[in-house]
C-alpha cells in the first residue's frame, strides 16, 4: 500500500509493517482500539529507503531484488517519477500462468483436490541425525566466545596516512591499533527478557567505520567513530541501572533493539558537537532465543559460517557447483547482510558537520532508521563474522570460510568433515568452549593478517578490485585500509562451565 500525503506519495506501508505495529502494541499492553488508531506513518518504510524498479526492467530483476533485501512488494516507478503500479511476491507466483490456470472447477479438481485435509494419523518424519541433537537441545541456552583483532591502515603514521608504499617510506607497517579509523565494543548486560521478564545476561556487539576523508577539513577521522562506540557501551550500561517507579519499586530498562542503541548513541555523538562521520554496525545475541539480531548502516557487514551436510541438507542448501567427492568441507556461508552504498565507495553512514541544515538543504548522511536491520537464526557451532570493509574488500568470503574451517580443525572442533562426531561429542557434554574462548581470538587475527596481505598484493584481483571495474574504474590488487574482525562463535556451554568435559 503506498502511503499519499495529497498527490505527493510519502512511504510503503506493507503487511510486515502493520505486524510492528501490533507486535509493539502488545508489548505495551495497549488496547486494541489504542492499536488500531496509530499513525501509519511512524511505522511506514519512508520514501527515501523504498526500493523500486523501472516498467522496462525484467521479472527476474524484481525476483533478484527482493530476494537480495528480503522484500515482497516493490513499486514501479517511471522515468518522470510517478508509481505506476506495485510487483508483489503474489505476482511472482502468478507470473506465467494464464487466468484459467489459477482458479474455476477445472483446475481445482485436477490440482488441488486430492490434496486437501490430512489423516488423523499424520505424524512427522524422524529428524536426520544431523538435526536429533540440535531439537533434543532444543530448550537449551546458547553461548558465544567472542574474540576481536584490528589492525590499521598499512601506511598510517601518527601524522597521517600515505597513499602508497612509496609515499609511506621505508618504514615497517604500521601496527599501532590507536590510530585506527576502525572502532568497537563487546559488552555483556543484565537486563529482562521481554517475554519473561526475567534477568539475564545480553550481549552486545559493535563496530563503526570513521571516514578518512574528514582529514582533510582538519577533523580527525577516529573521533566520531570511537564516540559512536563508546556511547553505544555507556548506552547499554546505564541501561542496568535500575530506575524507580512512582510506587517506589525498583524498574529495569528493557532489551534496546541495535537501530534504537545506535540511533541514540549518534544523537549523543551530536549533542558533543563531535565532527566527523563513519559507517555503523550493532548486533545483540539473544542466547535464549538461538537469534542474532543487528543493524548495519554501510559497508560493514556480518557473514556466518555454518556445517551444511549435503548428503541431508534440504534441495536449497546443498553445494551444487563442486562434486561431493571433490569438496574439503561442508563449511558453507549461510548468511551475508546486506550493504548499503550511495555508490561505488560511498557507503551510508551516520555524519554530523557541526550544524542543521536548512530545510532547502540536502544531506547524505543518513540515519539508524535507515540501517539495514535484521534478525537471523543462529546455530551451535556457528562462527559468525562481524567486520570492517578493510576485511571485505579484500577476502573473498570463500577464504573466509577456508580460514575458519582450518581454526575448527586445527582446535578439534571438527575433524575430518564429521558432523555427526561434532554431534555426538555435544550430546555427551563435551562442549570444548574453554578451547573456544582460548582461541576465537587467533581467527580474528588470522583474517585480520589476511586482509593485510591481499591488500598489499598488486596481483591480484581483490574484492573491490572486480567492484571498481564493474564500475568502470581501473583498480588492480587489493585496497590497504583499516580492518576490525570481530568473531563470535557460538557453543553449548559458558565458558568456565565446570561440567564442560573439555576442562577434565
Amino acid at each position: 500500500m503506498m502511503v499519499v500525503d495529497g498527490k505527493n506519495v510519502v512511504g510503503l506501508a506493507t503487511s510486515r509493517d502493520l505486524l510492528r505495529i501490533m507486535a509493539k502494541g502488545l508489548k505495551e499492553d495497549d488496547t486494541p482500539d489504542v492499536i488500531m488508531n496509530q499513525s501509519v506513518a511512524d511505522f511506514m518504510t519512508p520514501i527515501g529507503q523504498v526500493i523500486y524498479a523501472r516498467p522496462d526492467e525484467t521479472i527476474g530483476m524484481c525476483r533478484t531484488i527482493m530476494a537480495k533485501m528480503g522484500i515482497k512488494c516493490i513499486p514501479i516507478l517511471s522515468r518522470e517519477g510517478q508509481v505506476e503500479g506495485l510487483i508483489t511476491a503474489k505476482d511472482m507466483a502468478d507470473f506465467g500462468l494464464e487466468a484459467k490456470d489459477r482458479g474455476g472447477k477445472q483446475v481445482y479438481l485436477r490440482d488441488i483436490s486430492e490434496r486437501v485435509g490430512l489423516s488423523s494419523d499424520t505424524s512427522m518424519a524422524d529428524p536426520p541425525i544431523y538435526l536429533q541433537a540440535h531439537l533434543a537441545l532444543e530448550q537449551a541456552p546458547l553461548f558465544v566466545n567472542i574474540g576481536v583483532a584490528e589492525l590499521p591502515h598499512p601506511y598510517k603514521t601518527e601524522n597521517g596516512c600515505g597513499m602508497n608504499h612509496r609515499d609511506f617510506g621505508p618504514l615497517e607497517f604500521s601496527t599501532n591499533s590507536d590510530l585506527s579509523e576502525d572502532a568497537h565494543f563487546v559488552t555483556t548486560v543484565h537486563l529482562p527478557d521481554e517475554k519473561t521478564k526475567k534477568m539475564r545476561d545480553v550481549t552486545y556487539v559493535g563496530i563503526a567505520d570513521g571516514v578518512g576523508s574528514w582529514r582533510e577539513y582538519d577533523v580527525d577521522p577516529r573521533t566520531f567513530s570511537h564516540k559512536l562506540m563508546d556511547e553505544c557501551s555507556n548506552l547499554l550500561q546505564e541501561a542496568t541501572v535500575p530506575q524507580l517507579k512512582a510506587d517506589g519499586a525498583e524498574k529495569f530498562r528493557r532489551m534496546i533493539a541495535p537501530a534504537e542503541v545506535l540511533s541514540q548513541a549518534y544523537e549523543r555523538v551530536k549533542n558533543e558537537n563531535i565532527i566527523g562521520s563513519s559507517t555503523a554496525c550493532v548486533a545483540l545475541f539473544d542466547n535464549v532465543r538461538h537469534q542474532l539480531h543487528f543493524s548495519n548502516l554501510g559497508d560493514s557487514g556480518i557473514i556466518v559460517l555454518r556445517h551444511i551436510d549435503s548428503d541431508v541438507a534440504g534441495a536449497l542448501k546443498r553445494n551444487r557447483t563442486t562434486k561431493r567427492e571433490e569438496r574439503k568441507s561442508d563449511l558453507r556461508v549461510a548468511f551475508i547482510s546486506q550493504q548499503q552504498l550511495e555508490s561505488f565507495n560511498h557507503p551510508y553512514q551516520l555524519g554530523w558537520t557541526g550544524r542543521e541544515l536548512d530545510k532547502e538543504e540536502t544531506s547524505s548522511f543518513k540515519t539508524a532508521k535507515e540501517s539495514c536491520t535484521t534478525s537471523i537464526h543462529v546455530r551451535r557451532g556457528d562462527i559468525i563474522i562481524m567486520a570492517t570493509d578493510g576485511l571485505f574488500d579484500n577476502v573473498e568470503v570463500d577464504e573466509i570460510a577456508e580460514l575458519g574451517l582450518a581454526w575448527e580443525q586445527r582446535n578439534g572442533f571438527i575433524r575430518a568433515g564429521d558432523i555427526v562426531a561434532r554431534e555426538q561429542r555435544w550430546a555427551m557434554g563435551n562442549s570444548l568452549t574453554n578451547i573456544s574462548a582460548d582461541t576465537v581470538a587467533e581467527l580474528a587475527e588470522e583474517l585480520c593478517e589476511c586482509a593485510r596481505k591481499r591488500s598489499l598484493d598488486s596481483t591480484i584481483d581483490s574484492p573491490f578490485a572486480l567492484l571498481a571495474k564493474e564500475n568502470d574504474i581501473m583498480w588492480s590488487g587489493g585496497m590497504p585500509d583499516d580492518c576490525t574482525v570481530v568473531v563470535m562463535h557460538i557453543v553449548g556451554r559458558a565458558a568456565g562451565d565446570v561440567m564442560d568435559k573439555d576442562r577434565q
